[in-house]
């Protein structure tokens, strides 16, 4: 027999967590090489994991809510045939077991178990470190009832409930151990989430503290909302944000589409929107200036050759990030038709992960719901945004003094300061606006 582990396997680009939103297989449960283990959120994509083994669910080491970085172990199998033990798979290999220490005597605290008998104890999960914190909980006074001494989120929420709370304060110098390095598959470098979040949690903890009175309503967060907080506090965190917009004169785009819509509805099958005609006009703006269409990378900024728009599309409680591939290569009509397709597939619970993948701009509609300005979180790792706000009837001076009724837009770009100036977006923005104020019947194919 020999054990083997099942790590968080990394469902997108830039996707460095995810989230089990509900775990298919319970401890001792038989399973088949790729058959499902859990259920996974991240800010990209909802997906499965499948197995990559044959055999028996030994153990569950994260429960459901834990929100664990790619990489980090989040099951064991028990497998039949050759192989190596578990020990010697894990122990060795991380290298994460300090030289042991000395066994804990101390009454008011639960016994620490020796290293050589408890390979994983310091191994945690950022589910663990998060919840430990939380509560002032020292981990090297509780024992764990993982494998290889691994401590679970179980062992410090029955430390909580015991209310006998081991502090550092509370552990007799003799057992005082020395500072135990992050573990190799939860990296502390700083661009890192995982670390960062536990480093964190307390801070982000503090609103449980607000009262909750009669005829309040606790909604609990969902997976999908933690992961969606987790990427928009790493890109606010990491990316410096600015912020500019840009009035755009869209009447005579606006007498163009409606004069199409109904033929076109009635001859493709889905709407003509105006939205197609903003990322095409974006999409061919980008080809023209090519740094938008860039990444931060740390030491160096990526200008992506493909010109992939992502589109920002809402559920009831989430919001996912689709991408148009090659849009600059896309007809008006071809553009109209992805947005439908993709827009369906959230709906219906069908994105793929491959389809939340390579982005490398976002353009989000937040006119589609009324809004006129608004500054948008950028969708980390892009350089940068762009919302497009509602088509408005307002008084404009014309030239000549003239003032006329005219379909006005605001476009509005977030930008990270880090990648992108604000000379090089005010051109691109002005670009912008020149191919949507020229679009008409006369110059404007949308086949």
């Amino acid at each position: 027999m020999a054990v083997e582990k099942i790590t968080m396997p990394q469902l997108g680009e830039s996707v460095t967590e995810g989230t089990i939103s509900r775990w298919i297989v319970s401890v001792g449960d038989k399973v088949n090489k790729y058959d499902p283990l859990a259920e996974v959120m991240t800010d990209k994509v909802n997906a499965e994991i499948p197995s990559s083994f044959t055999g028996t669910i030994k153990e569950l080491v994260a429960e459901d809510g834990d929100t664990l970085a790619v990489g980090e172990i989040i099951c064991y199998i028990e497998t039949e045939g050759g192989g190596e033990a578990k020990a010697t798979s894990d122990a060795p290999k991380e290298g994460s077991a300090p030289a042991p220490a000395a066994k804990s005597e101390a009454p008011t605290a639960p016994a620490v178990e020796d290293d050589a008998d408890a390979p994983n104890k310091r191994r945690y999960s950022p589910a663990v470190l998060r919840l430990a914190q939380e509560n002032n909980v020292d981990l090297e006074q509780v024992k764990g009832s993982g494998a290889g001494g691994r401590i679970t989120r179980k062992d410090i929420q029955a430390v909580i409930d015991s209310g006998n709370i081991p502090t550092a304060a509370s552990k007799p110098a003799a057992t005082q151990a020395p500072a135990v390095e992050a573990p190799k598959a939860a990296p502390a470098a700083s661009t890192a989430p995982s670390a960062p979040v536990a480093a964190s949690a307390p801070k982000a903890a503090q609103p449980v503290n607000v009262p909750v009175e009669a005829g309040d309503i606790e909604i609990p967060v969902t997976g999908v909302r933690k992961a969606i907080a987790a990427n928009m506090l790493r890109s606010k965190h990491e990316a410096p944000h600015a912020w500019t917009m840009i009035e755009v004169d869209a009447t005579n785009l606006v007498e163009y589409r409606n004069s199409l819509k109904s033929e076109f509805k009635k001859k493709e099958g889905y709407n003509l929107t105006f939205f197609a005609f903003f990322v095409k006009a974006v999409a061919q703006a980008l080809k023209e200036f090519p740094q938008i269409n860039s990444m931060w990378a740390g030491d160096k900024i990526v200008q992506k050759k493909d010109i992939n728009i992502s589109i920002a599309v809402a559920t009831d409680d989430a919001l996912y990030v689709p991408v148009i591939r090659n849009a600059d290569e896309k007809t008006i009509k071809g553009i109209a038709r992805e947005i439908t397709d993709l827009a369906n597939k959230v709906r219906a619970g069908k994105l793929t992960s491959a389809e939340m993948q390579g982005g490398t701009f976002t353009v989000n509609n937040t006119g589609s719901f009324g809004s006129v300005q608004s500054q948008g979180i950028i969708n980390y790792p892009q350089a940068a945004i762009l919302q497009v706000e509602s088509i408005v009837k307002r008084p404009v001076v014309m030239d000549h003094g003239m003032i006329a009724v005219r379909d006005m837009v605001n476009l509005c770009m977030s930008l990270d300061h880090r990648v992108l100036d604000g000379l090089v977006c005010g051109r691109f923005l002005a670009r912008v606006k020149e191919i949507i104020e020229k679009m008409s019947k006369d110059n404007t194919s949308i086949y």
